[in-house]
């Protein structure tokens, strides 16, 4: 599945199993376990097979349950001492 150039750098994109992967969906987040992903050996850029991404679109179109479901914790970038007018966006 993998094995080819990296597209941003001279590396080789070699199978990494990972314990969690992160996706975002339009519907929102769906984290998968155990996962196959592609990462560059000498950038780390991940990349996913298609049969990945149909799974995140399953789990998060509600077209399959999920196994279970988790909390994620969500802050404010902007710490409390600061106003947020301080704060200048690009």
């Amino acid at each position: 599945m993998y094995g080819y150039k990296c597209e941003y750098c001279e590396g080789t994109v070699k199978e990494k199993v990972v314990a969690q992967e992160a996706f975002k969906h339009r519907c929102g987040f769906v984290i998968l376990e155990n996962v196959p992903v592609g990462v560059c050996d000498k950038c780390g850029y991940r990349y996913y097979h298609s049969s990945i991404l149909r799974r995140v679109e399953e789990i998060a179109g509600r077209k399959d349950a999920a196994e279970r479901a988790a909390m994620v914790p969500v802050a404010s970038f902007v710490n409390k001492h600061r106003r947020r007018h301080e704060i200048k966006t690009i």
